[in-house]
């Protein structure tokens, strides 16, 4: 029998909620020693309200399935037997991200307790290329990394790909639009050489904020994310959850109008954020070429004072205030994050951005430091993509096999 049914006039413990609850208290035990360890035992009943017995028995159940490990601890001089700590496993359960750019490839590895262990980015043009062919490049990759976090004692039990395009909610997800790869209704199911491998795929802006909240540790704040490489992208985490709008289009600040009359954009509209502080269009600006790494280039020359480049930077500084502008009288964030390219060009940006804001938030008070540089810069969405996979395995350990 399943399900919760009634007998005699209360509600039947089931198996299934049984099941249930016991899946719960296994997550709480995880997430305990996830935010506060190590632990004793008996600070995880502390800390979960749970009894000893049974913290004992998810305890025991936890190490089966490699999610915590125990250890003796330092000996506090006291008569006795040694203190045990529990602490996430640094070996064994592990989590892939994968990254699609348009310029790129990358591949990260973390462990349980969210470090880093593999890194492995290639540089590839994937604009207009047959998404099949990226597809299969990514699962390389991805393969690479995980005989690599092999040899480190790591077995990756999920995975997911970070794409810049629009992620619909469909079974095995589908890729709806990334227009800057030139993709439209992507399965990537059904280009993955290994069936038993295909990652989940996701916004790379989605991922980018929130790799930034686990940085800074904020869990209940509200901000905008704003990332850009052949095209901007921005997330809004609100509470410290994801929006994603009613069909899952929240975050297009790259269309957002900021010269209502101005340059045509690929959209059909006009005056679009993109053709102002996009990379194609700082470049042009700057009288500078794509090839190459162009963030890197710009940098360079902002900072050995080219006059066109810092001409070209302040400009589109000014039209990101623009659109910040916006959105902070809209939605009353927290703050306001630079991630990706920006975060490498944030010491030219950031001066005309909280010129702007300064001159158009006159309602609410704002503080120029509300905008902020990532400190995960280019880095962001795949180790947001590495991340979400090991928030999963805390979320719900039983993922894990029993071993």
């Amino acid at each position: 029998m399943t399900g919760i049914g009634r007998a005699g006039g209360g509600v039947e413990i089931t198996p299934a909620s049984q099941q249930g609850m016991r899946r719960k208290n296994l997550a709480a035990v995880t997430g305990a020693v996830a935010a506060h360890g190590p632990l004793s035992r008996a600070d995880v009943a502390g800390h979960t309200g749970l009894t000893r017995p049974a913290v004992s028995s998810m305890v025991d159940e936890l190490i089966g399935r490699g999610a915590l490990t125990e250890t003796e601890t330092a000996p506090s001089g006291r008569v006795g037997r040694p203190g045990r700590a529990l602490a996430l496993n640094d070996r064994g359960p592990a989590g892939l991200g994968l990254e699609i750019g348009v310029t790129h490839l990358a591949a990260c590895v973390v462990d349980l307790r969210g470090e880093p262990r593999v890194w492995r980015r290639v540089e590839r043009s994937n604009a207009g290329r047959p998404a099949g062919r990226v597809l299969a490049e990514a699962a390389a990759l991805g393969a690479d990394a995980e005989s690599e976090a092999a040899a480190l004692g790591l077995r990756v039990e999920g995975r997911v790909l970070a794409v810049p395009g629009v992620v619909a909610n469909a079974p095995g997800g589908l890729v709806a639009n990334a227009p800057n790869l030139g993709w439209q209704a992507v399965r990537p199911a059904d280009h993955w050489p290994d069936p038993g491998s295909v990652p989940e795929p996701e916004n790379e802006a989605n991922l980018g904020a929130l790799a930034e909240q686990r940085q800074q540790g904020h869990p209940a704040e509200t901000f905008v994310h704003v990332s850009a490489e052949a095209g901007i992208g921005a997330a809004l985490v609100i509470g410290g959850q994801l929006f994603r709008g009613a069909r899952g289009f929240a975050g297009e600040l790259g269309h957002l109008p900021v010269h209502p009359e101005g340059a045509p954009c690929p959209c059909g509209a006009r005056g679009c954020l993109e053709q102002y502080a996009g990379e194609a269009a700082v470049l042009r600006e700057a009288g500078l070429g794509g090839a190459g790494d162009p963030v890197a280039l710009l940098a360079e020359r902002a900072g050995a004072g080219d006059a066109a480049t810092l001409r070209a930077l302040d400009r589109a500084g000014r039209a990101l205030g623009l659109a910040f502008a916006s959105a902070v009288n809209l939605i009353d964030p927290d703050g306001l994050v630079l991630g990706g390219a920006y975060a490498e060009l944030a010491d030219w940006l950031l001066p005309p951005i909280r010129a702007e804001l300064a001159a158009r938030v006159t309602v609410r008070p704002w503080r120029p430091e509300a905008v902020r540089r990532s400190a995960l810069g280019r880095r962001g969405p795949v180790l947001g993509a590495a991340w979400a996979t090991v928030q999963q395995i805390i979320a719900d350990p039983t993922r894990l096999p029993v071993r």
